[in-house]
């Protein structure tokens, strides 16, 4: 009995402090809010993978050749970034690292003569990412602020339908050298000033760290 009561009693306390920790979020779903309170707790123990470009190989296909849709209908032109490096991320509104929006905004605002993020939405990994477009579009404005620029949802992952980005991501045949696709949400790859593929992190690298 007294360990039943023990349980409700921390229970109850994690609920009052999740709704304390999102109380200026009206947007979100208990599980959104949840998974975004414990964001440092499930950041900290997650593995950290970083795979670098460590030849400097160059890539075969020119990336700057592409182009990409965004969640708004209009599109975004890749050879209109050159001089700046990348930050390409798989995104999903109902992830545990969901939470990294908010470093990803920071980091963009703060470097947008040198740098663009480009969140690319996917329901690849356990259904994570079930809204359409224009809900993913006014999560990430009011959750998080979101400014970068958003994709239309697709596929990153190495199958049927893979958008093209993620294609030339993931195949050494295009990029130079790098196979290794997403993960998990989250995943980033970076590209730098001249269109090389230069590195690819895993979740639990934090934005910050990717772009350094």
């Amino acid at each position: 009995m007294k360990t039943g009561l023990v349980i409700a009693f921390i229970f109850g306390l994690g609920l009052v402090y999740v709704a304390m920790d999102n109380k200026k979020q009206k947007s979100m779903t208990f599980r959104q809010k949840i998974l975004k309170t414990f964001y440092p707790l499930i950041m900290k123990g997650t593995k950290k993978q970083i795979i670098g470009n460590k030849d400097n190989v160059l890539p075969v296909e020119n990336f700057y050749a592409m182009s990409v849709t965004l969640n708004d209908g209009s599109i975004l032109d890749m050879g209109t970034l050159k001089g700046k490096k990348i930050l390409i991320v798989n995104v999903a509104s109902d992830c545990g690292f969901t939470g990294q929006y908010e470093a990803l905004e920071k980091i963009y605002s703060e470097n947008k003569d040198r740098l663009v993020v480009i969140g690319f939405p996917a329901n690849d990994f356990k259904n994570q990412e079930k809204q359409s477009d224009v809900e993913i579009g006014s999560f990430c404005k009011k959750n998080y602020g979101v400014t970068f620029p958003i994709a239309k949802k697709g596929v990153v992952i190495k199958t049927k339908g893979q958008q093209s980005v993620y294609k030339w991501l993931t195949d050494k045949n295009l990029n130079g050298w790098n196979t290794q696709a997403p993960t998990w949400n989250f995943c980033k790859y970076i590209i730098d000033e001249k269109g090389v593929l230069i590195r690819f992190t895993n979740s639990g690298v934090t934005p910050e760290a990717a772009f350094q």
